[in-house]
């Protein structure tokens, strides 16, 4: 007659020590599958971001119309403004304000774009001419912004084009504002605007705008 041997201790320990073992390595191939996943919906989050904001940038430039305005303190302000000396890194005046309410306004819209604590911001006032109590509708439409410049081309010619895109930067001005020495005084929108966005992580997103002639 046969007798039924049962495991040994030390059978059962090393039975154990391969399951432990397996279940380990199978948690650590799922946690980096997990995590991996999860990095990829990042990053495709972030780019559907950018996208949206480049859109948004560029709806809004190509829309550019040549119509001053006054600010709050009551002082006249050029259509399009910007660079480190201006109020907001990128300022103009748009249209294609679209009233889908039927409010009486205007379909011309004052927009800007500016870094604040690492974040794109874009700002639209209700109004064209401003009273001292108009507060703007601001909308965040990046984060991780590391830097935001805008250059301006006064003059159409000094933008060369053979072959893709070949810009001489020599002629590219940093600022964009009226003679503060003559009160009221207005410039004319430039005939080009680069809008240069460094983000962590991604490195520079570079958009180039020939404007219409306004």
């Amino acid at each position: 007659m046969n007798s039924l041997r049962g495991f040994t201790l030390i059978e059962v320990l090393i039975a154990m020590a391969i399951t432990t073992f397996v279940a380990l390595v199978a948690y650590s191939t799922l946690s980096t599958v997990i995590t991996g996943v999860d990095s990829i919906r990042t990053e495709a989050r972030r780019l559907h971001e950018l996208n949206r904001a480049v859109d948004v940038i560029s709806r809004d430039i190509r829309q550019l119309t040549n119509r001053p305005i006054t600010d709050e303190f009551g002082t006249q302000v050029s259509a399009l403004e910007g660079g480190p000396l201006a109020r907001e890194t990128l300022a103009f005046t748009r249209s294609g304000w679209h009233n889908t309410t039927g409010a009486p306004r205007s379909g011309l819209q004052r927009v800007a774009y500016y870094v604040d604590n690492e974040q794109l911001i874009r700002a639209s006032y209700p109004v064209l001419d401003r009273a001292s109590a108009t507060e703007p509708r601001e909308a965040v439409l990046l984060d991780s912004i590391d830097r935001f410049e805008v250059r301006f081309l006064p003059d159409i010619e000094a933008l060369r084009i053979s072959r893709g895109v070949e810009i001489d930067r020599r002629f590219w001005e940093e600022n964009w504002l009226a003679d503060i020495s003559r009160p009221g005084a207005v410039i004319e929108p430039p005939a080009a605007v680069e809008v240069i966005l460094e983000i962590e992580g991604w490195g520079e997103v570079e958009r180039l705008y020939v404007l219409p002639a306004l």
